[in-house]
Parts: C-alpha cells; structure tokens; sequence
C-alpha cells in the first residue's frame, strides 16, 4: 500500500491527466498530507480533515473550500485504503458569494474611458499608462472577454482585417474566436 504522500501524487496527476489545472488543490492539499503526518494518521479520518479545514486563520467559506479538496482526495483514496472516511457534503456549508455581474451602460463606460485618461503619469508610472487602460477598457467594452484573457493577447491574436482576436487559454484551457465590433 503505498503513502498518502504518494497517493497525492497520482491524484494530482490523475486529475491534471483529466484536463483539470488542479492549482489551489495542487497547493493545499500537499499540506494537508503534511498535517496527517504530523499527526501520525495513516489513513484520512473525517475528524483530521476537519481539523485542517478549520485551522487556518481564513473566512468559513474558505473552510468549506478546503474540505471539498480534501473530499475528492478522500474519495480517490478510498479506493485503494478502505479505512479512508470520505468527508460529507454539506460538513461545513459554508459557500462564498459571488459578486453580483453588472453591466455597464454606454455613459458609464465613457465615464470610465474619460477617468483612464486622467490617471497620474509621474514616476514611478509611464506616460503611456492612461492610454493602456484607455485601451484595455474599450477592448473590455466591445469584446466582452475576460480581463486575463484580454491580459494575455499576443500582437498574433489580433487579425484587424477579419476583425477577430484568438483567445488562447480560455475557460478549461480553451481557444477561441472573438469578433471585434467596428467601434
């Protein structure tokens, strides 16, 4: 029977395997193993996973963030170790709220538009600088991307003549085609 150090491992890689980035599990979770060894635990018990969701200093929907890692490493596990507790749902009910999508209308965004330009260009900023987010927020405005995925365009994903942007690295690793409007 191999370790819950190992174990982790061909999780980790099972799961990156299945497209998954696992990169808040891939940090966490090696800590949680390293909180089973301090306390001598051979297998995952619901009571230890518990405990480490709870003891880091963080808001209670984080905890219940980190027990739904430690469950679906807990249910990998259990097939290989069946002393292995899978952790409940709803343990720590717990959820975060998402921000509330709102959509700006054309004077806001001109506002918007209007105060990039004002912003400061002293040292240690750029003379350039109102300009980048004069840009950035029309791109913003008139594609609808993401901001990372308008952070990360490379001058080879803007075809001005079929007026398009690839989007490389979209939502789960996607590519995609964005049509630029006229404005």
């Amino acid at each position: 029977m191999n370790t819950l150090r190992e174990a982790l491992q061909e999780y980790i890689e099972l799961r990156r395997g299945l497209g998954y980035k696992m990169h808040d599990e891939g940090l966490l979770l090696p800590r949680f193993v390293s909180f089973m060894e301090e306390h001598c635990a051979e297998h995952i018990s619901v009571r230890l996973a518990l405990e480490w969701a709870q003891g880091a200093p963080v808001q209670p929907a984080e905890w219940a963030r980190r027990l739904c890692f430690v469950r679906g490493f807990a249910r990998h596990r259990s097939a290989t170790d069946s002393r292995t507790e899978i952790p409940p749902i709803g343990l720590l009910p717990h959820r975060s709220t998402r921000a509330r999508a709102h959509l700006y209308t054309e004077d806001e965004i001109r506002r918007l538009l209007d105060a990039a330009l004002e912003l400061p260009v002293t040292w240690p900023s750029t003379p350039l600088r109102p300009w980048v987010f004069h840009g950035l927020i029309g791109l913003l405005s008139v594609t609808g991307v993401r901001l990372s995925e308008a952070l990360n365009l490379k001058l080879a994903d803007v075809d001005l003549k079929q007026a398009v942007l690839t989007i490389r690295g979209a939502k789960f690793g996607q590519w995609r085609l964005v049509p630029i409007h006229p404005s």
